[in-house]
């Protein structure tokens, strides 16, 4: 068997890499991602200049449970930090919006209409909604000035959707390559005829534009000195298949994953006549066992399960401080 701590068994290297800024944390729903996520944003503002954290889960209010404190679409400084900065955005939700504020560029009810077919049109392909939305908030993104960003992640289905958006807006603006190139001259003569000026460019060019910004974001994704994805799970099958599943799915977006949480660990103390804690420590035991011989060349930070929720910015610095320093077990 590898030794599961052949590699430090902390997040130490997250934090003595400046070079980072994109910083993603994700893995199945209900193992602890958002805690994970608060808790390594809460050591990084320690050495960085500013720090974002951002939801991406739609589902949930994960940084309002967590740090007790109501955040919005905007950077709110968190209680207690004063360069950590907390936002949460739902990639799916914006895109009314911006459709509201394509329509009002325009004054003309009819060109309004036209325009209003045409993105209905644009946004009939799948997937591209949710991709003009994280288009929109990577360039919301890009404009801020933080030193690094963390992102907590939805569970795994989306957060793997969310990054293969790229190549979703790529295919989109093809087909409207085609699309255009076939219907567009008959657009015009209806358009003229019904006294309609269709401004295609507008759409094209709404859909150039998000493509450019998420295209150079990607690359910064797939960049090992700029973005890290750091997986989270417990120590049991389901959480563990999801884990593979999605540290092959990140080796082929060409992202970088080297680190693994694994939370809610149980530690029976030596005499303790509690069956239950003895059998699920047990199996804990085997399925670390096999992390282990699978991720060798990892970081497995090994978190405990603890008797009182982590709430709280003072809870969560305090947390926050066994994934830089390795928990030890008590001994009776």
């Amino acid at each position: 068997m590898a030794d599961l701590d052949s590699l430090e068994p902390t997040l130490q290297n997250i934090l003595d890499q400046e070079s980072l800024r994109w910083i993603f944390v994700g893995g199945k729903g209900g193992v602890g991602k958002t805690t994970t996520s608060c808790s390594l944003a809460t050591q990084l503002a320690k050495v960085r200049e500013s720090v974002l954290l951002i939801s991406t889960d739609p589902a949930t209010t994960c940084p309002v449970n967590a740090f007790g404190q109501k955040f919005s679409k905007n950077p709110e400084l968190v209680n207690g930090h004063s360069n950590l900065y907390a936002m949460e955005i739902d990639p799916t939700g914006s895109i009314q919006e911006m459709l509201e504020n394509g329509k009002s560029l325009h004054t003309s009810t009819h060109d309004s209409g036209m325009q209003s077919q045409l993105q209905d049109m644009a946004f009939a392909i799948p997937g591209v909604d949710e991709a003009m939305s994280f288009a929109e908030v990577m360039k919301l993104v890009k404009s801020m000035d933080y030193s690094c960003i963390v992102f907590d992640t939805a569970p795994t289905g989306h957060t793997l959707r969310f990054l293969s958006f790229p190549t979703v807006l790529d295919k989109a603006l093809g087909k409207f390559a085609q699309l255009g190139s076939r219907l567009g001259p008959m657009m015009q003569q209806m358009g003229g005829m019904m006294g309609m000026d269709p401004n295609q460019e507008d759409i094209f060019g709404r859909l150039e534009s998000m493509r450019s910004i998420i295209q150079e974001v990607n690359t910064q994704f797939q960049d090992p000195d700029k973005t890290t994805f750091v997986c989270v799970c417990i120590s049991e099958f389901l959480s563990l298949y999801e884990t593979e599943r999605m540290i092959q799915e990140l080796t082929s977006f060409h992202i970088d994953t080297h680190n693994i949480v694994v939370n809610q660990l149980l530690y029976p103390k030596g005499g303790s006549n509690c069956e239950q804690c003895l059998v699920r420590a047990k199996m804990q035991a085997k399925y670390l066992e096999q992390i282990a011989e699978l991720y060798e060349d990892f970081h497995v930070v090994k978190m405990p399960l603890l008797t009182h929720e982590i709430r709280g910015v003072e809870t969560i610095k305090t947390f926050s401080e066994m994934l830089v320093k390795p928990y030890v077990p008590p001994t009776n």
